[in-house]
């Protein structure tokens, strides 16, 4: 099977752990995509979705899912999103399609994070895949050298005309390469108390619980 065969396959699996009568965390990006459409299925055994980006919104209304803010609910029993990359104990690396934040958000509401990926996303280590870090503007050239410091080469994500890209949130990214990190939990705390730093990429407090993870021989059931 390809990759997007792959993201088919978790995408579908996830729906085992969809609650009846609940309102469900749905993240972003291309495999969540797969999440999405396979959830149509369940559109009238569910109250709704709660999502963490525009783009995941505008694909739920599409089937007729409601969505609405994270703000009306206390809980959720369940958010279903993928990972850059994973590891042994759950730990993740989100954001490179630049919603980390509001899925970090969605996710703590959450009492169950189910992530689906392919198996090329299971890494011993964190630190292979950029590690994207939302950050206020002004603050954007002293949190590239705090990074420097720390052996890491942080640039500015752009859009396709050269621009500084903006997320939903109005903020930019920047994404770091040359990191190893051994102890997401600590780094996370870390980084996020950096002046300017909006969130990290770094899903330790927010780890999964579930991984479902796409192999050539079927769905492999990882539990943290």
């Amino acid at each position: 099977m390809n990759q997007d065969q792959l993201k088919t396959l978790v995408g579908q699996a996830a729906l085992q752990y969809v609650l009846p009568g609940e309102y469900v965390g749905v993240g972003t990006g291309s495999t969540v995509n797969k999440f999405i459409d396979a959830l149509a299925s369940l559109k009238g055994q569910i109250r709704g979705a709660v999502s963490s980006s525009e783009a995941s919104s505008e694909r739920l209304r599409a089937h007729g899912i409601e969505v609405i803010d994270a703000n009306a609910v206390d809980a959720l029993a369940l958010y279903v999103d993928g990972a850059d990359e994973i590891d042994p104990s759950g730990c993740m690396i989100k954001g490179g399609g630049a919603a980390l934040t509001r899925e970090k958000i969605v996710a703590a509401l959450a009492q169950r994070f189910v992530c689906i990926a392919d198996q090329s996303k299971y890494v011993p280590v964190l630190g292979r895949f950029a590690l994207p870090v939302e950050v206020i503007p002004m603050a954007a050239q002293q949190i590239v050298r705090r990074f420097a410091a720390l052996g890491g080469v942080a640039t500015l994500r752009l859009q396709a005309d050269g621009s500084a890209l903006r997320t939903d949130n109005g903020q930019h990214i920047l994404d770091v390469t040359g990191l190893r990190i051994p102890d997401p939990l600590a780094f996370e705390s870390a980084v996020n108390n950096w002046p300017g730093v909006v969130c990290v990429g770094v899903f330790a407090h927010q780890k999964a619980s579930v991984c479902l993870l796409g192999t050539p021989e079927g769905v492999k059931t990882l539990t943290f």
